[in-house]
């Protein structure tokens, strides 16, 4: 096999490696999403009011997303330590103990309060586990690729957001075809849960067999041994940086969730539409988001990752305010393609930034400094937004609110890409040392 074929190889193996795992994780992460908008109000949090009980186990759901800060620099630390390979399996493995761990807890009704006590630990263990998997995952394909297509295989990772929603939906919605209410209640949603450790032992097998990054394993062997924690630099030096790529993300975090999860909740509790219709909506939107993904990432890498976000956030903006009206209506066809140009708009805007993370740190505390700022994004984006809609829903039942905050969220992306430049094409490996006494900060950034 000649050299570029066995890179060819080698290459293929990481992105599929890393697509697999990104799909398990965010089969995991969404699962519980999905099931407190549909069924763990009943099992863990039975209260008089219907939508207190979705509210309560939201809250929980939120928690996953406070913890993924967490998770993205202690694994960030491991990752630019220890390596992103060995970091992405610890996470891999983390994340399925806890989620078979939530399928076997008890219900309220059987051991009390204890109960939601568990949910909440595990919940919050699927949060440390995310934190770390995303920055990894992305990184390890950047890190292999080339610059002039590094948009195009970077997103790549990215479609284990939908692909992982794709099979949670999928699944439960042929659970929901084959057990009544009232079995799926009381032990058919644990199904999905204990269904992944199969899926993580896949996983795990996967990215034993790839390499680890080239430009991970040239830093390492420059830096050496010693040097401050990863996190120590990034929190010291590159604070804008990561309040940039915080912002960058906070907009297409709200959209996806405001699109899938809020929606799943408004559609059942407010439109009363049957959960089915609702599931099987999300299942085929998530079908084209993956697509979008890695189109987005092609926009990104031709256009470039300033002038593809911003004009696919004002996009999307727009698209909420007009179209999120119509679900109203309770009409299947309407709700389907409101859902699914929504997740489709989000997925190119996924793809259009997704190496714009690694494009703003140098090799060393790259791992530590993207997972921190995407992180960030999520707390807001991903669980403020869908928890402050469904609290809104009590005494406005409407989709109104939670789009003028998907659009408040959307004007951050646009802000945080004007504010950062262009990073199209930036050399990873030139990218200026955080310990360099030269480092000149106003370069960093064009």
């Amino acid at each position: 096999m000649s050299t570029d074929g066995a890179f060819s190889a080698r290459f293929a193996r990481v992105v599929a490696a890393s697509v697999a795992g990104t799909t398990i994780e965010f089969y995991d992460f969404f699962l519980y999403g999905l099931a407190a908008a549909l069924v763990f109000d009943k099992v863990f949090f039975p209260v008089d009011d219907p939508l207190i009980g979705v509210l309560l186990a939201l809250v929980t759901y939120a928690v996953g997303f406070l913890a993924r800060p967490l998770g993205g620099v202690v694994f960030g630390h491991l990752g630019d330590r220890l390596g992103r390979r060995r970091t992405l399996s610890i996470t891999l493995m983390l994340m399925g103990g806890a989620t078979v761990a939530i399928g076997l807890i008890p219900s309220y009704a059987t051991i009390g309060v204890a109960a939601p006590i568990l949910l909440v630990l595990l919940r919050l263990t699927q949060g440390l586990a995310l934190g770390g998997e995303w920055g990894g995952a992305v990184l390890l394909v950047a890190e292999h690729g080339s610059p002039a297509r590094r948009g195009f295989w970077s997103s790549w990772p990215q479609t284990g957001g939908p692909l992982g929603n794709l099979l949670a939906t999928g699944v439960l919605a042929l659970l929901g075809l084959g057990v009544s209410n009232a079995e799926f209640e009381r032990w058919g949603w644990r199904i999905p849960f204990l269904l992944s450790i199969v899926l993580v032992g896949v996983g795990i097998w996967l990215r034993h067999a790839v390499e680890e990054s080239p430009i991970f394993v040239e830093a390492k062997r420059k830096a050496g041994s010693g040097g401050h924690a990863p996190v120590r630099i990034v929190l010291r030096r590159y604070r804008k940086q990561v309040l940039m790529a915080a912002l960058a993300d906070v907009g297409e975090k709200a959209t996806y969730y405001t699109f899938s999860i809020f929606l799943l909740a408004y559609l059942t509790r407010i439109v009363h539409v049957p959960k089915s219709t609702a599931l099987t909506a999300i299942t085929i939107a998530s079908v084209f988001q993956a697509t979008a993904i890695v189109a987005g990432g092609a926009l990104g890498d031709r256009y470039g990752r300033r002038v593809s976000s911003v004009t696919l956030a004002v996009l999307t903006g727009v698209w909420a305010l007009a179209a999120l009206p119509f679900v109203d209506s309770g009409s299947t066809v309407r709700i389907t393609i409101v859902i699914t140009v929504g997740l489709t708009l989000h997925g190119l805007l996924t793809g259009a930034q997704a190496p714009f993370f690694a494009e703003l740190f140098p090799s060393e505390i790259r791992y530590t400094g993207a997972s921190l700022g995407y992180q960030l994004a999520t707390v807001v984006g991903g669980s403020l937004i869908p928890l402050i809609g469904v609290a809104l829903l009590r005494r406005y039942p409407s989709t109104v609110p939670v789009t003028l905050l998907l659009c408040l969220a959307l004007a951050c992306t646009a802000a945080a890409f004007l504010w950062a430049g262009e990073t199209r094409g930036r050399d990873l490996r030139a990218i200026e040392s955080a310990d360099s006494p030269q480092t000149d900060r106003s370069r960093s950034i064009p």
